[in-house]
């Protein structure tokens, strides 16, 4: 009965023996070769080449900025308008401005009033100057011709005073010969004291006449002042119209009529349209062979079907982290070792008019160079 019963049950693995399937070990295979070969790509694609994603297209801009403080008149341009170098962007009030500008010119006539003072002064000192020359030289002549009366006077007096003791001559012969003499000595002595206050006052009138002169050099600096003075306010009133510094196109303008501006304050920017280049931020790990010259391939997000070529134009003097408001200091604190990157400008090579036109700073940007 036993045996029976066991010759009757199934077998528990009919199967057992069925062939293994060949399908997972090709698809395996396949997927080994394939990612042995894009394996192998990428590392000799890597030694030849560096890329980074992080790289934007870059542009001039320039500030508008005001020059001098005020209230904003009048707004004569909107957002994303072109504009060209010289147009009118903002308008200030010039009131304040125009009275310093007269105020400077009334400085001005006054300061050149007093030089043309100080050199009347100057004149009339001159002219006494040549009146009181012209008096000591008379009085020059009238002493040496006094004195030669002198000489005259007392040789006569001499002889006189020998005649008389011969009784050859009357007493009163020698007393008008003595009052001769006398007169002439007299004569003599009020010509000295003229002549020596001639030349007196012409000291004083020399005195005079410097003091004018300095006067005039005075005058003149206070009058040279005072036209700086007027050039700097008119230089001011023309700060009161801000106009566009390049060509280019504005950003957005957040100034409103009636808001006033500090001199100085940026009020918006101007991107200029002239040209544009990409700044790519490579790890520092990727610049070993990486050199100016080398040729860019460049893949911008907004033009996926368009190829761009550039060139490695130059590296950034220091990474960006070093330009940064708040610097990194790793003496202090705890260290943490972060790859740092360098900012690499790239040039355009061969970029189409049509769409230089439509680039735009900031766009995003995949840049591969090639280091061969």
């Amino acid at each position: 009965m036993e045996n029976s019963n066991t010759s009757d049950q199934p077998e528990l693995f009919p199967e057992a023996k069925k062939k293994k399937s060949l399908i997972f070990p090709i698809i395996l295979g396949v997927v080994l070769i394939v990612g042995g070969f894009f394996g192998y790509r990428t590392y000799s694609f890597s030694q030849t080449h560096e890329v980074t994603d992080d790289a934007q297209i870059a542009s001039n801009m320039s500030p508008v900025i005001s020059k001098v403080s005020g209230y904003v008149a009048e707004v004569k341009v909107k957002d994303n308008q072109f504009v060209k170098k010289g147009d009118t962007l903002v308008v200030l009030d010039s009131r304040d401005q125009k009275m310093a500008l007269e105020a400077a010119q009334a400085a001005l006539g006054t300061a050149r009033s007093n030089i043309s003072t100080a050199k009347a002064s100057t004149n009339a000192a001159s002219k006494n100057i040549n009146s009181t020359n012209a008096a000591i030289a008379t009085a020059n002549a009238q002493i040496e011709a006094a004195k030669v009366n002198v000489w005259k006077t007392s040789q006569d007096l001499k002889r006189y005073a020998n005649l008389v003791k011969d009784h050859t001559i009357t007493q009163q012969q020698y007393e008008t010969a003595l009052a001769a003499k006398q007169s002439a000595d007299r004569q003599l002595q009020v010509l000295v004291v003229q002549r020596n206050q001639a030349a007196q006052q012409t000291g004083i009138v020399n005195s005079q006449t410097a003091a004018s002169s300095e006067q005039i050099g005075v005058a003149s600096s206070v009058a040279r002042q005072r036209e700086v003075e007027v050039e700097n306010a008119k230089l001011n009133l023309s700060y009161t119209v801000i106009v566009a510094p390049e060509d280019g196109f504005v950003s957005k303008v957040p100034i409103q009529k009636g808001q006033f501006l500090q001199a100085g304050s940026q009020l918006f920017s101007l991107v200029r349209d002239n040209n544009k280049w990409i700044i790519a931020n490579f790890k520092e790990t990727q610049l070993s062979k990486m050199v100016e010259g080398q040729k860019v391939e460049i893949e911008i997000d907004a033009f996926p079907d368009h190829e761009f070529e550039g060139v490695v134009s130059s590296f950034s003097p220091a990474t960006g982290s070093s330009f940064s408001i708040l610097p990194p200091d790793n003496a202090s604190g705890n260290f943490v070792k972060v790859v740092q990157r360098l900012p690499v400008k790239i040039d355009f090579v061969k970029l189409d008019p049509a769409i230089a036109k439509k680039l735009r700073a900031g766009m995003n940007v995949k840049t591969t160079v090639s280091l061969k």
